[in-house]
């Protein structure tokens, strides 16, 4: 299983023990929010095995359809490999381009210091902070935004 107690604390959605039912909920929910073209969920994989280890996805924001939001995790094993640092361009370029958004945000608790750098690493640039509720654990955490903007394209 790789969602583990560890990866989980930082998450506000992917609580644990996550069930192989939640799994297919979750995938289920991910595809339809795709098909409605308000989503782009991502699995990781590994490029030399291809098993799992992680998930990705940039989803269109309710309150502003030109706004995305972006979440992502891997693996405890898998940490501190540069997975994300490698996919993050990809998976932001893919949502300012089939999602046709004008920014898109992410947000780590401020003691997630992993998390924090792959969004600066990306481009991403701090963008406030707020309270944000966790089902996973049934509470409001604090929270850093960062946020990129779409470049803007050559005339």
């Amino acid at each position: 299983m790789i969602m583990t107690p560890e990866v989980s604390r930082w998450l506000a959605n992917w609580p644990v023990p996550f069930t192989h039912e939640m799994a297919v909920a979750r995938i289920e929910a991910a595809r339809d929010r795709a098909r409605r073209g308000d989503a782009l969920p991502f699995t990781v994989t590994d490029k030399v095995k291809g098993d799992l280890i992680g998930w990705v996805m940039i989803y269109r924001s309710e309150e502003n359809p030109r706004r995305g939001s972006l979440g992502y995790w891997v693996g405890e094993k898998h940490h501190c490999k540069g997975y994300m640092r490698e996919l993050m361009p990809i998976a932001l370029a893919a949502g300012f381009d089939l999602l046709d958004l004008d920014a898109i945000e992410a947000a780590a608790q401020p003691e997630n210091a992993a998390s924090i750098a792959v969004m600066k690493g990306c481009g991403m640039k701090p963008a406030g902070e707020g309270m944000v509720y966790a089902p996973a654990r049934g509470r409001h955490e604090l929270c850093q935004f960062y946020e990129v903007q779409r470049s803007p394209t050559p005339a």
